[in-house]
């Protein structure tokens, strides 16, 4: 699969929702950030913008590339890359874990571990932003990890609820396709 289709749809998008719901809601100043599925980085570049150091990962160097080629000279060195796979990652401890709806596409043998080391990396009174797909997603696929209700609140057990928002209606993808959507967008503190 190429996903430069899909980079160019979303590239000089603002930054999704759930993340500018999770900077709303931070009170402190700007702390390492971990963007997970990046993409072309309009989350990540939000973060810059704020002030945050910023870990952004994606699977695709072209991802990467795109999103260094975006970043101002003067945020650049507050930006690590790292091209790596869900299934991979070990991850730094931070204040803040944004996935825009990438986490989906981590295999679901891996999910749990994934989600292990997202909860440990999280610190007391950090937030998490990002999206994961219900039962009823027309993506449903044994490659996607797919999670009903009760699995999504069973995962942000012991955490604070911020916001949380369950979309199961017709909708579009960034390219544009008719697709039906079951989602939980989500925001959570540690």
């Amino acid at each position: 699969m190429t996903w430069s289709g899909f980079y160019d749809a979303t590239q000089g998008l603002p930054a999704v929702g759930t993340l500018q719901r999770a900077l709303t809601r931070w009170a402190r100043g700007p702390g390492l950030a971990l963007d997970l599925g990046c993409g072309v980085g309009r989350d990540t570049l939000e973060l810059l913008r704020r002030g945050w150091q910023v870990r952004a990962y994606d699977a695709e160097a072209e991802a990467l590339s795109r999103l260094r080629d975006q970043v101002p000279a003067c945020d650049a060195a507050r930006l690590i890359t790292h091209c790596e796979r869900f299934e991979t990652l070990q991850l730094p401890s931070a204040n803040l874990i944004n996935s825009s709806f990438a986490l989906p596409f981590c295999a679901p043998d891996h999910f749990d571990s994934l989600w292990q080391r997202i909860s440990s990396a999280l610190e007391d009174g950090g937030l998490f932003s990002g999206q994961l797909f219900g039962e009823r997603d027309q993506w449903v696929s044994p490659q996607l990890s797919i999670h009903s209700r009760e699995q999504v609140q069973a995962l942000f057990d012991g955490w604070a609820w911020v916001d949380i928002e369950e979309i199961d209606r017709a909708g579009v993808t960034a390219l544009g396709r008719a697709k039906h959507w079951h989602l939980f967008h989500i925001v959570a503190e540690r």
